[in-house]
Order: structure tokens, then sequence, then C-alpha cells
């Protein structure tokens, strides 16, 4: 799924993932997602053993392997529905991604520079002229630490 939406393989994905993160942030997010996603698939193989193990044909559990094959049963369900619902994050990051890029989001990064500009214009004290610092902060004591025994 992933290597059909960007067009080349996962292994060179994972490379430009790490060296530019900030150019992508769809691809890294999936590739995130995707990491998890394998450590995840690698939890669910465990709990299925272990489940199937306790539960083998010809086999009577003991009245303590009840509890071990409740938390088995419970854990192999969470995980499966974790599993599951990082596939789907992977699948709405994809749509989130081709919507961008159908409404122009290819645009260059001088965009970006100026939200980055305007959003840092804006943290300034309103009134004072930009060339003005703002005044400092009142000098209080801080108060003394008590000793809580």
């Amino acid at each position: 799924m992933i290597e059909r939406a960007w067009g080349r393989p996962i292994a060179e994905l994972e490379k430009e993932a790490e060296r530019r993160p900030v150019e992508d942030p769809h691809l890294r997010a999936v590739m995130q997602t995707r990491s998890y996603l394998a450590t995840s698939s690698n939890s669910l193989a465990v709990h299925w053993e272990r489940l199937h193990a306790l539960t083998r044909p010809g086999r009577t559990p003991a009245f303590y392997d009840l509890d071990r094959i409740s938390e088995s049963a419970l854990a192999l369900r969470t995980n499966y529905a974790e599993s599951n619902a990082a596939l789907a994050s992977i699948g709405h990051v994809i749509d989130a991604r081709d919507a961008f890029l159908k409404a122009g989001g290819d645009q260059p990064a001088a965009d970006r520079v100026r939200a980055a500009t305007a959003r840092t214009t804006q943290s300034r004290v309103r009134g004072l002229p930009s060339d003005r610092p703002a005044p400092p902060a009142a000098a209080v004591a801080a108060p003394a630490a008590a000793n809580r025994r």
C-alpha cells in the first residue's frame, strides 16, 4: 500500500524518511506507523503462540491456567485491534496525502517560511514598535523551599 502510494520501494522510503523528515511529513508519519505495525505484528504472533500452547488439543488446562488463557486471549484481541487501527491509520494518512497533492499542496517552501515569519512577528508585545525590545519581566523573589517532612 505504501509502495504503491509513493511509487518507490520501502527501503528507499525508509531512508528518505530518516534523512529528510521535514520535506514529506506524510511519509514520516506512515513510516513511523509502519514501524509500530511491525512491532505489533511480532507481539501478535507471540500472544497467538502462547494461547495455542495453552489450549492445544488433548491438554486439559489446570485451574491456574485459566487466568493465563484469559490474559493471553485478552492480549491477543487488544493487539489485533491495535494492529487494525495502525493499518487504518496508514490508509488515512495516504488518503490525506493524495488529497493534499490534488489540492495543490506541492507548493514551494517559501509558503512555509512566510507562515513561520507571520507567527514570529505576532509574538512581540502589541503596541510597541518592532525596533524597541519588550520590557523585562518584573523581578519577584522566589519563594523559599519548605522542608516537607
